[in-house]
């Protein structure tokens, strides 16, 4: 009987886990091996066996070991050999070549390369800092507060935009502010230098924000800007929200603070204060400031609201030399403005305001002599609002203000009004020298008007009549002023329904041909020869060289009357002539500088 011993062909590993390889391997090994009898007591059937053991396990061996090889080489990226680098001849930069009795050096730099390049910087790798111990840890903390103390940060309010609020945190300037010891420029410069460099920034860009973030360099600069002289001159501006949104307590704590900080620290001599786009906290910064600023003399508020009697209350109990105040644009509540006139208006020198539901009552104080000594007075309103009437008694604002010397009614029309107990022509104003009644629409101001204002004002040096086309040259001939300096006196509306003078410009320009330096009288109906004399006279007139201004659109002016007055108009650096038909095309537009001027009379000849 024969026996097959299946353990020789397979391994213990392989009899565990057997394979589809493992199968075919013991079929193939079982088919060589010779049959053997069963006798067990033959000593040659066990070498035989034996013999036959180790030839099947090297066979083994050896599969195995070109299995592990195939693997090894499948696993195994091939590594790929860098070539050497050839090292190249540099080329050089020139050429020689022969001449004749001298030797040519001839460049070969291009644009698009140099003669020297810049070694390329290789990426450097970052070092691993070794972990400080809590013992280093504390001994650097030590250095730093020997070196200086933190800073204490404040809020200050500056002209940027935000969406919430333009608040803006500063670093409240301090003794122990830090600094590099490298900045030997900054710490060496005198005190007194650098408030003089400040002076200049601060009359060109303002006190606030520069000056606060001046003292933020370096401890030189913090104490040259807490110079009170820089803050004499102050705006703050755009501190507004957005529609819809209203400011948060915090907010309004920040503003507050800043303000009381700015005050007490730095409008010691404050001057000029001027609040823009405020629409909360305006009684408390105008409080806050007249308690800290006795010496302030302007206040400006621009479109601002919520301006109440507080305001004016805490400016006439501590503001002893407040002389001016303008709050066009400005929703002012409640009668403070009105009483505080009452009160304070004998040191009120200049006053502006807008149209609006207290313009009379203003106006009534006023020429009810509450404030002798003012010398401004400018009511004004937006250009949208169309057209405005505004009652005024003349007379009586000539007695109640007898040194006026700059009346402005822009875009408000004056409508006569009577006073009991008050003459019907006043004495006029003597001191006058700015009349401005100038309108975008239709005027009726009519020459009647015009004589009552300025029928005693022999000082008048601009007068602004833009939109008074009633206003006749006969009128403007006879008034007493012999020295104006600017008449404005176009009509800046649709002209064609409006019938306006055709003679006597030419009288104008004969009267102030030796002082007139600006002259607007746009789409006028002046005829042609009556242009061609006023032009003459102004060219050859004493005042010509000093003539800078002048505004021809949509007159008859002819080419032959320019060429005169720009051969004689040296200084003259404005020229309009858009819209005006009787010149050549190419020349009717608006010239700006002498060079330009200069370039048209080219033309001209």
């Amino acid at each position: 009987m024969e026996i097959v011993d299946h353990n020789l062909a397979v391994s213990p590993q392989k009899a565990a886990h057997p394979g589809d390889g493992d199968q075919s391997e013991m079929q193939s090994t079982s088919r060589h091996l010779p049959e053997t009898d069963n006798s067990t007591n033959d000593p040659s059937s066990n070498n035989g066996a034996s013999r036959q053991r180790l030839s099947t396990s090297d066979k083994r061996s050896n599969l195995k070991r070109k299995r592990a090889s195939s693997s090894d080489s499948k696993t195994k990226p091939k590594v790929k050999r860098k070539k050497a680098k050839s090292s190249r001849t540099p080329r050089p930069n020139y050429t020689i070549e022969e001449g004749e009795d001298m030797l040519l050096i001839i460049s070969n730099v291009s644009h698009s390369d140099s003669a020297w390049r810049p070694k390329r910087k290789g990426r450097k790798k970052m070092k691993k800092k070794p972990a400080k111990t809590k013992v280093q840890s504390k001994v650097t903390k030590n250095k730093k507060r020997r070196e200086g103390g933190k800073p204490v940060r404040a809020t200050v309010i500056v002209d940027s935009q935000s969406k919430d609020i333009d608040l803006i945190d500063q670093v409240q300037p301090q003794a122990n502010v830090s600094h590099s010891d490298d900045d030997h420029w900054g710490q060496g410069l005198p005190v007194e230098v650098l408030v003089n460099i400040f002076q200049y920034v601060v009359q060109r860009d303002g006190a606030v924000p520069f000056l606060c973030r001046a003292s933020r360099v370096s401890r030189l600069w913090n104490v040259a800007a807490s110079s009170p002289s820089l803050w004499r001159s102050v705006t703050i501006g755009f501190c507004w929200i957005e529609p819809g949104k209203s400011q948060l307590p915090k907010t309004e704590m920040r503003i507050k603070d800043t303000m009381s900080w700015l005050a007490q620290n730095r409008l010691s001599q404050l001057r000029e204060f001027s609040l823009c786009h405020w629409k909360k906290n305006v009684d408390y910064a105008i409080q806050v400031v007249s308690e800290s600023c006795p010496h302030l003399s302007s206040l400006k508020l621009s479109h601002c609201t919520g301006v109440t009697d507080k305001a004016f209350q805490s400016l006439g109990g501590h503001c002893k030399k407040l002389e001016s105040i303008d709050v066009q644009n400005t929703d002012v509540q409640g009668e403070g403005l009105v009483m505080f006139l009452e009160t304070h208006g004998h040191q009120i020198r200049k006053i502006s305001f807008s149209h609006g539901s207290k313009s009379e009552k203003l106006l009534t104080v006023i020429s009810r002599g509450c404030c002798p000594e003012l010398r401004s007075l400018a009511i004004n309103t937006q250009l949208n609002t169309g057209f405005s009437q505004l009652a005024i008694c003349i007379p009586a604002l000539q007695i109640g203000c007898p040194k006026l010397q700059v009346f402005s009614m822009m875009n408000v029309m004056p409508r006569p009004k009577m006073i009991r107990n008050t003459p019907t022509s006043g004495p006029g104003f003597p001191m006058l020298e700015e009349l401005c009644i100038a309108t975008s629409s239709v005027s009726f101001f009519s020459d009647q008007d015009l004589h009552s204002l300025l029928h005693g004002s022999p000082r008048l040096r601009v007068l602004d009549l833009r939109g008074c086309s009633r206003v006749t040259p006969t009128t403007l001939f006879a008034l007493p002023c012999q020295d104006l300096q600017c008449l404005f006196w176009g009509l800046y509306f649709n002209s064609t329904s409006v019938a306006s003078s055709k003679k006597g410009l030419h009288l104008l320009a004969q009267k102030w041909s030796r002082t007139l330096r600006e002259l607007d009288i746009t789409n006028h109906a002046f005829s042609e020869e009556d242009l061609e004399v006023a032009i003459s006279h102004l060219a050859l007139g004493e005042g010509a060289e000093a003539l800078r201004l002048l505004n021809l659109s949509g007159t008859k002016v002819t080419s032959q009357a320019l060429r005169m007055l720009i051969g004689h108009a040296v200084v003259l650096d404005y020229l309009n002539l858009s819209s005006c038909r009787y010149l050549p095309r190419g020349m009717k537009k608006l010239y700006r500088g002498q060079d330009d001027i200069r370039q048209l009379l080219d033309k001209l000849e």
